[in-house]
């Protein structure tokens, strides 16, 4: 990648960040890159293609750093604790809002939703695989969608850093609430064989859902 390409998906990135997908101009992302705004069609063709690009190496280079992270979870409560630090962190570097204007910007260019969903699913695909693992043994598994439960804890993370900026004890209610779930996972993990026989029969008569 040209020094140039990388000043300019940077620039793309902080002016999300800072001005929100409306501002997102040729103009502002080349004077926040620091070079001349005909680059961003010479490197990129058009600003939207350019914030598609943007989105996409964000999650890439976000998701490749808790990698490691993510390889040592061995429970859900894991899981869900390493979720809560994540969040707390992308959320102060302002990368939820990096995706959030993605998909806020999709709503009215649907152009963007594409790429907006690409990088949403570089994260739900990295939580997929890790609870296919730890679920492997719980007597949840066969009752669990496990991609529904990717999608539903990435929109819920994303979720939550925007309703951060509008109630942030409100949000940190919300998410100490989230947590709260590892007890209730240990509990179920932690009963004996009768005991789960008996959690599976229950809910194999609950009635499906829609």
């Amino acid at each position: 990648m040209t020094d140039t390409r990388a000043r300019l998906l940077d620039g793309a990135l902080r002016t999300l960040r800072d001005r929100g997908i409306a501002g997102a101009s040729a103009r502002s992302i080349a004077t926040a890159a620091g070079v001349n705004q005909a680059l961003v069609f010479y490197h990129f063709g058009s600003v939207d293609q350019l914030l598609t690009e943007a989105c996409a190496h964000a999650a890439r280079e976000r998701v490749q750093l808790y990698s490691d992270q993510f390889d040592a979870v061995t429970s859900l409560s894991e899981l869900v604790e390493l979720g809560v630090r994540i969040h707390k962190h992308e959320g102060a570097e302002g990368n939820i809002l990096v995706l959030a204007q993605m998909l806020a910007g999709a709503q009215s260019e649907p152009k963007l939703a594409p790429s907006a969903l690409a990088a949403l699913t570089m994260w739900i695909e990295r939580i997929e695989v890790v609870l296919e693992r730890v679920l492997l043994r719980s007597p949840l598994r066969e009752f669990v969608d496990v991609p529904g439960m990717a999608r539903a804890l990435s929109a819920a993370f994303l979720g939550l850093g925007l309703y951060d900026g509008i109630d942030h004890d409100g949000a940190d209610r919300a998410l100490a609430s989230v947590t709260r779930l590892d007890v209730l996972i240990e509990v179920i993990d932690d009963l004996g064989p009768a005991a789960q026989a008996l959690l599976r029969t229950r809910l194999r008569r609950a009635p499906p859902t829609a």
